[in-house]
């Protein structure tokens, strides 16, 4: 079997429920997965939308999340550091943690919530951007997979 993500708020490929979006309460949205691999010594995830205007605008950066977790539960607090040490990374909002869906008016955009199983825990700082994350795994992947989640304004 190879790692699967998924979540109990929307369909691969549905929409985003409200909730989860910048007009709503703006809280992640509920993910599980199942089938890592073995070795796998952390996780991380990031969540961005591919058809904003310019740019694929970066909604969540978070990883060192420790390898016997399955799930993020719904709402997961915006803070640099999680209790558990998973720590977040910085969204193209300029925040720390997840911000949800508020695309211009107009056709629905996809948001894409990739997940990596790793075979290290990543000796990084919180408030790191999408980009210092990708390169940080570099050579460390061992599994992933996705879910695309859509909405429109």
């Amino acid at each position: 079997m190879s790692l699967e993500l998924k979540s109990s708020a929307f369909e691969n490929g549905g929409f985003i429920p409200r909730q989860f979006t910048g007009q709503g309460a703006d809280k992640s949205p509920p993910l599980e997965w199942q089938d890592a691999p073995g070795q796998t010594k952390s996780f991380a995830l990031i969540n961005d939308d591919p058809d904003a205007p310019g740019m694929t605008w970066v909604h969540w950066v978070i990883f060192n999340i420790p390898a016997d977790k399955t799930t993020l539960s719904e709402a997961v607090p915006t803070k640099a550091e999680l209790s558990d040490r998973t720590k977040q990374g910085i969204n193209d909002f300029g925040q720390i943690g997840y911000g949800g869906p508020m695309p211009p008016p107009g056709k629905a955009h996809r948001y894409f919530f990739k997940l990596y199983a790793l075979d290290c825990m990543l000796d990084l700082k919180s408030g790191i951007t999408k980009s210092e994350l990708l390169k940080a795994m570099q050579g460390h992947i061992l599994a992933q997979a996705e879910i695309v989640g859509q909405y429109r304004r």
